[in-house]
C-alpha cells in the first residue's frame, strides 16, 4: 500500500527544487517542483508521496492525516521504514 504522508517542510534549497521535510522525525529530501506556484517555507506542511510534494496543506490537515495514518497500524509503519531508507539526490 503507498500512502500519502504530511511532512513539515525544515529547509528549500536554493539551486533545486528539493526541500528537506520532517516526518514524524524522520528528515528526507523530498522535491517540491509540483508545487512551484505556491509559496513554501520552511514550517509549510506538504502531503509527500513516494518522494514527491504533491500539496500544500495546513498544519491542522497535517495533524489530524497523521493521527488517521497512525491508526492503520502496520501499513503506516511500512511506509515511514520505507521513507527511512529512501534517499533523493
Amino acid at each position: 500500500m503507498c500512502l500519502a504522508i504530511p511532512g513539515e517542510i525544515v529547509e528549500i534549497m536554493a539551486d533545486r527544487p528539493l526541500a528537506t521535510v520532517d516526518v514524524t522525525g524522520v528528515r528526507r529530501s523530498v522535491n517540491i517542483g509540483l508545487l512551484d506556484r505556491e509559496a513554501l517555507a520552511a514550517g509549510d506542511w506538504v502531503l509527500i508521496h513516494v518522494g514527491f510534494a504533491m500539496s500544500k496543506i495546513d498544519e491542522a490537515e497535517a495533524q489530524a492525516t497523521l493521527r488517521m495514518l497512525e491508526g492503520l497500524g502496520e501499513a503506516y509503519d511500512d511506509e515511514i521504514d520505507a521513507l527511512r531508507e529512501s534517499r533523493i539526490d
